[in-house]
């Protein structure tokens, strides 16, 4: 009998470290997203945004040509009033600019960056086209909205210690000690916990400032051409969220039943 509890704790946490495992993984995978330009950190992004219309629509209602709206160096600096870029990817702890998929520039890494899509949109911009994107956009969506800024800088705090804590999960679960299993389950629910407030909250702000995409050229029926949608960092942030929340039962059940 005792054998077999054993054998049923071991099989137990073995499914346990491998979903903590992925877990992990994925973890590390959201934490890079858009710290350069290489290929990988490139295609993970917690929001995008595309601008790449938004010069046509002003040519459109004001009748007269845009120029010196988009920037034309991909390495030129951002928040330099060196023109927009066509695509805006935003990481935790920077966010990129890009003229394509792939030509593109940072910003530099920050500790909890705030997603602030409006500032680095108007940050890019000369005077002229700053002052008239402020009296388009403000107060028509929540775009603009400080508590984006603020929900994504908690929620940064939030998915570091959940990330720790899966980590934390997952090395003291290779411990065979009935102690350590429970340690294990406890550090899993408090990731579990940590890292679903988070993507909560990186959700509830990326909604918020889709309230853009519906805007129009203020009288005329001409979509404004500013996208906002979520990246790919979500979705995995969002996978990591399942993958600790399946690890649970499994780290319980190992308290229970395995005996060293």
């Amino acid at each position: 009998m005792i054998q077999q509890y054993k054998l049923r704790g071991e099989i137990c946490i073995g499914f346990a470290s491998l979903f903590s495992f992925a877990a992990v993984m994925l973890l590390i995978f959201v934490h890079v997203g858009q710290i350069n330009t290489s290929s990988v950190p490139r295609g993970i992004a917690m929001a995008k945004m595309n601008v790449s219309q938004y010069g046509q629509t002003l040519a459109q209602g004001l009748g007269d040509p845009i120029t010196g709206l988009y920037a034309t160096n991909a390495s030129a600096p951002l928040k330099r009033e060196a023109g927009i870029r066509r695509l805006y990817k935003f990481g935790l702890y920077s966010y990129c600019g890009y003229l394509n998929n792939t030509a593109g520039t940072c910003t530099n890494t920050t500790i909890a960056n705030e997603y602030q899509p409006y500032d680095a949109l108007l940050a890019d911009m000369s005077l002229n086209y700053s002052a008239l994107t402020i009296y388009i956009i403000n107060g028509t969506s929540s775009f603009e909205s400080q508590s984006i800024a603020n929900h994504t800088r908690s929620a940064y705090y939030l998915i570091l210690i959940g990330t720790i804590c899966a980590f934390l999960a997952l090395v003291i679960g290779v411990v065979k000690h009935t102690l350590a299993f429970l340690a294990s389950a406890c550090f899993a629910i408090l990731a579990t916990a940590f890292v679903l407030t988070g993507a909560s909250l990186w959700t509830s702000a990326i909604n918020s400032s889709e309230s853009v995409n519906g805007l129009i050229l203020n009288t005329t029926s001409i979509p404004l051409g500013i996208k906002v949608s979520s990246g790919s960092g979500l979705s995995l942030l969002w996978a990591a969220v399942a993958c600790l929340f399946a690890s649970l039962v499994p780290y319980l059940i190992s308290c229970c039943t395995f005996r060293g």
